[in-house]
């Protein structure tokens, strides 16, 4: 994928959405550009978050440690982003991210996504609607899990 390519599928990034080709050209350009085989781990839950990443291709899952072994939570595809909250919160990894298929990622450091939630506030109000409909989606899975154990 060249970096004219990169730029279109930042784009489609809701995060992303606002700010103008040139910038995401930078965005792009300054990425680190990494590919994972099925069933590589991108990250580890509980290891320290530096970096964001942003899905170019492919399907990678999103997985919680259980006391039963890992239970997936969620699936990510092209235009979806991870590790986001390590980098807000300065925490661990709340989830291991693995590739399902062949994985290609834009990984975004931590300097750079604070760059670009100052230059750009629209991304910091993006990333808010993105964790808001999250932490929804985790609530509503909740309430489902309790209603079907109470039944």
């Amino acid at each position: 994928m060249n970096l004219n390519e990169e730029v279109e599928v930042l784009k489609g990034v809701p995060l992303f959405s606002k700010i103008e080709p040139a910038k995401l050209k930078l965005i792009a350009f300054t990425g680190e550009r990494m590919t994972f085989g099925t069933g590589q781990e991108v990250c580890h839950q509980g290891d320290p978050g530096d970096a964001m990443y942003v899905i170019l291709g492919g399907v990678a899952d999103v997985l919680i440690d259980t006391d039963k072994g890992q239970l997936r939570v969620a699936e990510l595809k092209k235009n979806g982003f991870f590790g986001e909250t390590a980098i807000l919160c300065d925490a661990p990894r709340n989830a291991t991210i693995k590739a399902s298929e062949s994985l290609l990622t834009l990984k975004i450091s931590r300097d750079m996504f604070y760059k670009l939630v100052s230059e750009f506030p629209a991304v910091a109000i993006e990333m808010m609607r993105e964790l808001a409909h999250r932490v929804e989606d985790t609530n509503k899975k909740l309430r489902e899990a309790t209603a079907s154990k109470a039944a």
